[in-house]
């Protein structure tokens, strides 16, 4: 169904009630499994950095735009000079048990007026990869981007070669949308850009199938999920 002008031509639905969003606030998003707070170089640098090195894997870095970092103080360089400001909005998604930073994530390219934000810049470390900290973080983000704010569309982008990363957006119910060829270049090379996007419709079916797959009861004695993510939002 489409709408049309007073020339007959088909245009987009009406948003006449539509105000302007608020900026994400600096106050932390707590879960059962993990908290996530804005990131703040002089707390948790350190952490970061021996999260990455514990078990290092340099192919971790292969689709970031900056990295690998072999010594503290070439990471800690970096994120001063990239992780202090407004746009991209930083997170740190911490164990709620241990208190450790174990990956970061942020907002970017922020658009309250029309009510669009992306998730990028993330970089789980591999004690906190494939874990419900992990899905929880990203559920919490969805969480306040769309409950809390008020936002109509939720993107995520990636390197359309970047195969863990499109997984990872279809596992979380974006949706794709199309490859922007020659998009960007980075380190040196070409990137074609694969865009995803959730958008506030799509919203409560994915938030109730986020709430299904971290219920505890979701998950056996061993920790390992009885119901994946994809099969609980096919279902339901």
């Amino acid at each position: 169904m489409f709408h049309q002008n007073s020339f007959e031509q088909p245009i987009g639905f009406p948003v006449n009630d539509w105000k302007e969003c608020a900026l994400p606030p600096r106050t932390a998003m707590s879960g059962k499994w993990c908290l996530v707070e804005i990131l703040d170089t002089e707390k948790h640098a350190e952490e970061l950095f021996a999260a990455y090195m514990k078990k290092r894997n340099d192919q971790d870095w292969t689709y970031l735009p900056y990295g690998p970092f072999d010594r503290f103080e070439n990471y800690l360089k970096w994120m001063k000079n990239a992780c202090s400001g407004k746009d991209p909005l930083f997170h740190v998604i911490k164990d709620a048990i241990t208190q450790k930073a174990l990956g970061v994530a942020s907002y970017l390219r922020i658009e309250p007026i029309l009510g669009v934000v992306e998730v990028g810049h993330i970089h789980f470390s591999p004690v906190l990869q494939k874990t419900p900290l992990a899905t929880e973080a990203m559920f919490l983000m969805m969480i306040r981007v769309f409950d809390g704010l008020g936002y109509r569309r939720y993107e995520w982008k990636c390197d359309a070669l970047n195969k863990r990363s499109i997984k990872a957006a279809e596992r979380l119910g974006f949706k794709f949308e199309g490859i922007f060829r020659q998009a960007t270049m980075y380190k040196n090379r070409n990137r074609d850009t694969a865009w995803f996007s959730i958008i506030d419709k799509d919203w409560p079916q994915l938030k109730e199938s986020f709430q299904l797959w971290l219920n505890p009861e979701n998950f056996d004695q061993d920790g390992q999920q009885k119901l994946s993510l994809t099969e609980i939002r096919n279902n339901h």
